[in-house]
């Protein structure tokens, strides 16, 4: 009896056990962002947002936003997005997979192609322009030294930190394609460790990514310095796919636009370190239409953006 007294409670203990490490299992397997019943009936509404940062980082600052739109837009829920990389992002345009982006200009131009249509954008012109990055003792101190050099970039079409550098070094001498080694890292905190670590004699970025970095890396970017920067474009913009009924977008741009004057909004600003969002339509990128034509001629092929995008009107109004 003794023995069968032990063999039950080992029985029983393996399958506390057992069970236990399922539950975990199944955890793992299944979880997602949750939301309240508050928001579980509600229309789904996926927004994309280009890689900015990286996935993680990229959530911990947009989805504050999300919430607030949440919280602010009866009957439809927001949920954010993240992507890989530029192509992933730029894949879900062409499949048109998403109902609302904020993408960077040249990848607005990509949607206007494919059915979307700015209704916001992201504040502050001036700050939308590429920099130049290297260490204190790389000894670069003028664009004519960069021959021979290596640039790292985020990606071919990050526009502020890839296409207007490259085009700031072929308005300055230097022949992007025969000149220089092009190097693409894939996020802009990866280009600017590049820098760092002696991968590249010069990263190219912009002031977010490095606001960042200096914040988040202070003794690695104590050893970097910014030697340039370049012309700057319109800012990053909202667009909404042109089946998403129109009441709202509507409702969405009021909500990013009233956001200096809501507490809560402002605070959520503050959260991001994020300018005011300001009013835009695809008129606003025109500027950018004609940089990609001027960067397609002096320094490399892309999209030419020349057709026309779809009407807005193409959206419901229900």
């Amino acid at each position: 009896m003794p023995n069968l007294a032990k063999a039950w409670r080992f029985f029983l203990l393996a399958g506390l056990v057992l069970l236990n490490a399922a539950c975990h299992k199944q955890e793992a397997q299944t979880y997602e962002p949750q939301y309240t019943d508050t928001f579980r009936d509600r229309n789904l509404y996926h927004f994309a947002v280009h890689p900015l940062y990286n996935p993680e980082m990229l959530s911990s600052v947009f989805t504050p936003l999300m919430e607030y739109l949440n919280e602010r837009i009866p009957n439809a829920t927001f949920q954010l997005e993240a992507s890989r990389d530029y192509t992933a992002f730029e894949d879900k345009i062409r499949r048109r997979s998403v109902e609302f982006l904020l993408p960077n200009p040249y990848q607005t131009l990509l949607g206007q192609l494919n059915g979307y249509h700015v209704f916001a954008k992201m504040g502050n012109d001036a700050d939308f322009h590429g920099i130049f990055i290297t260490r204190r003792d790389s000894g670069i101190h003028s664009v004519s030294q960069l021959k021979g050099k290596t640039i790292s970039y985020p990606a071919p079409t990050a526009i502020a930190a890839t296409m207007l550098p490259q085009q700031f070094l072929q308005d300055h001498g230097i022949d992007v394609n025969s000149d220089i080694a092009n190097i693409y890292v894939g996020s802009q905190e990866s280009s600017i460790l590049a820098a760092y670590h002696r991968q590249a004699d010069v990263a190219a970025t912009w002031p977010p990514p490095w606001r960042n970095f200096v914040k988040d890396h202070p003794r690695e970017a104590a050893q970097l310095k910014v030697l340039w920067q370049t012309p700057s474009l319109p800012n990053n913009s909202f667009m909404a796919r042109n089946d998403v009924a129109a009441d709202l977008v509507q409702k969405v741009r009021k909500a990013l636009l009233d956001m200096p004057t809501d507490p809560v909004g402002r605070k959520v600003l503050q959260q991001m370190a994020m300018f005011p969002f300001e009013m835009a339509d695809d008129n606003t990128y025109l500027p950018v239409r004609q940089f990609i034509r001027r960067f397609n001629k002096a320094v490399r092929p892309l999209d030419t953006f020349d057709a026309q995008p779809q009407p807005a009107s193409a959206g419901r109004q229900d």
